[in-house]
């Protein structure tokens, strides 16, 4: 009994709920990738070429996941992303080209130089040269083989939108001969139907003549029998008067 005396029961706490003097509504964050799909995620190294220093020299812009993407709607967009970790800051950030030519860097089988004309990395497009280094020789050669095959499908679609654009130009030069062959069938049954009518006109008119001449000499004809029947009265009168009294 005496050791139930000293045993203490331990309060119990209550079940105490602050509300926040502020309240924040989730934003949803964009990341530009909502319309491509990733084809190709490999971690890697990225340096880029800084002419500007003196001497040049190889800087280290992050490391992180270099990606490559692939617009849903158009399969010519092909690019290359890269986020630094952590601060997911862009450090690469390029439309992949047939162009570009992956060269090894100083003969390392884990590391690939390539030329920029317009890199978004800093917002305005720059002419950069890029290098990126891979954990082992198998991860960059993964990278070179998804990079040509980049570059081969954009050659197809090339090839398929050039030979398209000739099949369309021909069907417009074979549109317009065809209008041009109707214009001019137009315009020579509209100079037969002028000649037609020139012919039917000169022959009306022909016809006219020839009716006026047939009337000229009808009258001819009546005014010189009129002429003669006059004289014949006349002679026959003065025979009358020549004849002697009985």
């Amino acid at each position: 009994m005496a050791e139930n005396k000293h045993e203490e029961v331990a309060p119990s706490s209550p079940d105490v709920h602050f509300e926040p003097v502020v309240k924040l509504t989730p934003v949803e964050t964009k990341t530009m990738e909502e319309d491509e799909e990733v084809i190709f995620n490999m971690r890697a190294k990225l340096f880029r070429y800084a002419n500007e220093a003196e001497p040049a020299e190889w800087k280290e812009r992050g490391t992180g996941d270099l990606k490559i993407l692939k617009h849903k709607s158009d399969s010519t967009k092909l690019r290359v992303l890269m986020r630094r970790d952590k601060t997911f800051k862009v450090c690469a950030n390029h439309y992949i080209t047939k162009s570009m030519d992956l060269v090894p860097n100083c003969g390392s089988d884990r590391a690939w130089v390539w030329k920029v004309l317009a890199d978004f990395a800093d917002e305005e497009p720059k002419s950069e040269t890029l290098a990126a280094r891979f954990a082992n020789a198998e991860n960059a050669q993964k990278f070179k083989e998804k990079f040509e095959e980049c570059q081969k499908s954009l050659s197809e679609k090339g090839e398929l939108e050039a030979n398209t654009s000739k099949d369309e130009d021909a069907d417009k030069v074979a549109e317009k001969l065809g209008g041009l062959s109707v214009k001019d069938e137009t315009k020579k049954t509209e100079s037969e139907e002028t000649t037609d009518k020139d012919d039917s006109k000169s022959q009306g008119d022909k016809k006219e003549e020839k009716s006026e001449v047939t009337t000229e000499t009808k009258d001819d004809k009546s005014a010189d029998s009129k002429g003669d029947a006059e004289k014949t009265s006349e002679e026959t009168k003065e025979e009358k008067k020549e004849e002697p009294a009985s």
